[in-house]
């Protein structure tokens, strides 16, 4: 496994790789790895010949106030994950390279950034699309891999990939949960035991919703209202937005279909958590 610090390096190793008919495979990610990240990372190497892990904590998609800071980093512990799983190439960035004095180009999805996660942090997916969008330049990759969990970012990155007419598959994985159905996340370390315990309201309102669904109904702002109850009975929990809506256009619906996206956004303690579930698709 080769660790790769620079932009030209990486570059170079790629360009050396497709000369030699090698098929890469991606996965972006900002550290402190967790076994959703393992997951993505595994079905890169099932399905391409070469796997490239980056690791960046990108400042461009935090606002103002939010965790940057804080964000946990290991590598050292990152690259002991990685290193049994036959990744070729980890990415590794210094912020003063990928974003040197004077950079001023930003790339831009519209209209479905500004729903969802979009509307609670202004400016989050320019930083997301323009950091992909200059890694997906700097690597090369055939594939790029993502989990589910972050669904309206991945959406959003197979927009801009589709939008932009890059030679890049998106590939979309299953979100991977603790066996209590917590959805893995980074950010699950700043939560105390208590805390712990009261963020299972997520992925419990989900079940519910998808209960609802299997029973029959079809009336979203009764799902919408069934998950709401359930978080706003922890007393840890704060609403940020609970969405019954379309999974592409992230519109609000009315009646909902198979596939139809119940997305969550809750604070608990020091973290914002998202979870999602698409109706009559996934379980949970």
């Amino acid at each position: 496994m080769k660790l790769v610090p620079t932009i030209g390096e990486m570059k170079a190793l790629s360009s050396s790789w497709r000369k030699d008919g090698e098929t890469i495979g991606f996965v972006p990610t900002m550290g402190y790895l967790h076994e959703g990240h393992l997951s993505l990372v595994r079905e890169s190497v099932k399905q391409c010949s070469k796997t490239v892990v980056s690791i960046f904590v990108n400042p461009t998609q935090f606002g103002p106030g939010e965790d940057f800071e804080r964000y946990p980093r290991d590598t050292e512990r990152d690259l002991g994950l990685l290193e049994p799983l036959g990744v070729d190439a980890v990415f590794i960035p210094e912020v003063k390279e990928f974003y040197p004095e004077g950079y001023q180009t930003y790339v831009e999805v519209t209209e479905i950034t500004n729903r969802l996660c979009g509307l609670s942090r202004p400016g989050h997916f320019r930083g997301v699309t323009t950091v992909c969008c200059k890694l997906f330049n700097i690597v090369s990759p055939h594939k790029a891999f993502f989990g589910k969990k972050d669904f309206q970012q991945f959406t959003v990155l197979k927009r801009m990939v589709d939008d932009l007419a890059m030679d890049l598959e998106i590939v979309p994985m299953p979100i991977v949960r603790e066996p209590d159905g917590l959805a893995m996340s980074s950010r699950n370390t700043y939560l105390s035991p208590k805390e712990r315990e009261a963020a299972l309201c997520l992925s419990k309102s989900l079940k519910e919703a998808q209960r609802l669904f299997s029973s029959g109904e079809r009336d979203a702002n009764k799902i919408r209202e069934a998950v709401k109850k359930i978080i706003e009975s922890e007393p840890l929990a704060e609403i940020d937005y609970v969405s019954v809506c379309d999974p592409y256009s992230f519109d609000e619906v009315d009646k909902v279909e198979r596939g139809t996206l119940v997305a969550l956004a809750v604070k608990i303690g020091p973290a914002r958590l998202i979870d999602n579930t698409q109706l009559g698709v996934d379980e949970i």
